[in-house]
């Protein structure tokens, strides 16, 4: 059975903001949500960090959220940092852990997979920045690692992504994936010579199974067509430069 977090999502109602709450069946102390291109008001919000409206857009996330959240400087790596000692610098990472109660653990997207990741105990929670590159390179894998929990005790939340049918690649892709895993090309449908339609969502299912993390969530949307709802990096123009945030953080009982 998925459950959605009440709390937050009454509290977005009210404020009647369009983000998503997780559907997955995560500990009561641990909560989420993952924004889209509106705010407040239906107003247009954007958390790249070139923003000129940045410090407006982090502002407005404060109202739902505990604390500041470590803005990891993404880099379509593999490297994991815990948001339990936040610095005043961005680090260099694609991905965050945090095991303190507040520490809010984010990452920022617009067609890469934003992934979510809590154990059944909720002692710890990670965000994961997953583009393709991040994705064959190992990220989950890191972040699963880096939990230093039993990956059969974790569950996953996939957050809006580029679609199955809107994502063409070429083959440096379909070979990032498939010379090492040859399964993998299930997860690809050949278009033309040279160019496949890559599913994300089930080539991160395939990598989290591999690794023992079987209770998945979430996948579906597709940023670059869901226009109205979401930035998308492939949609160009200014939609291009924006970013959307996905955040979690534990939170214990009072």
């Amino acid at each position: 059975m998925h459950v959605v977090d009440t709390g937050i999502a009454s509290r977005l109602a009210s404020a009647k903001v369009d983000w998503i709450v997780p559907d997955w069946p995560a500990p009561t102390n641990v909560h989420a949500l993952s924004t889209t291109r509106h705010g407040v008001g239906g107003k247009e919000i954007d958390f790249s960090p070139r923003s000129p409206a940045i410090e407006d857009a982090r502002s407005e996330l404060r109202r739902f959220i505990p604390g500041e959240p470590l803005w990891p400087s993404q880099v379509h790596g593999c490297n994991i940092v815990c948001a339990d000692a936040m610095t005043a610098h961005a680090p260099q990472a694609d991905g965050a852990l945090a095991r303190a109660a507040g520490r809010v653990c984010a990452v920022l997207t617009a067609d890469c997979l934003p992934v979510l990741f809590t154990d059944r105990e909720g002692s710890v929670v990670a965000a994961a920045h997953a583009g393709w590159r991040g994705l064959a390179a190992g990220v989950l894998e890191a972040a699963i690692d880096a939990m230093s929990v039993a990956p059969s005790s974790l569950m996953a939340w996939l957050g809006p992504a580029i679609g199955p049918h809107a994502f063409e690649v070429g083959a440096d892709v379909y070979a990032a994936f498939c010379d090492g895993d040859s399964g993998a090309s299930a997860c690809f449908i050949a278009q033309r010579p040279g160019k496949w339609r890559a599913d994300l969502y089930a080539l991160a299912r395939r990598r989290l199974a591999h690794a023992d993390v079987t209770d998945v969530y979430g996948g579906g949307r597709c940023t670059l067509s869901e226009r109205e709802t979401f930035y998308s990096y492939r949609r160009g123009g200014a939609d291009a430069q924006r970013r959307m945030a996905t955040l979690i953080w534990r939170q214990d009982a009072a």
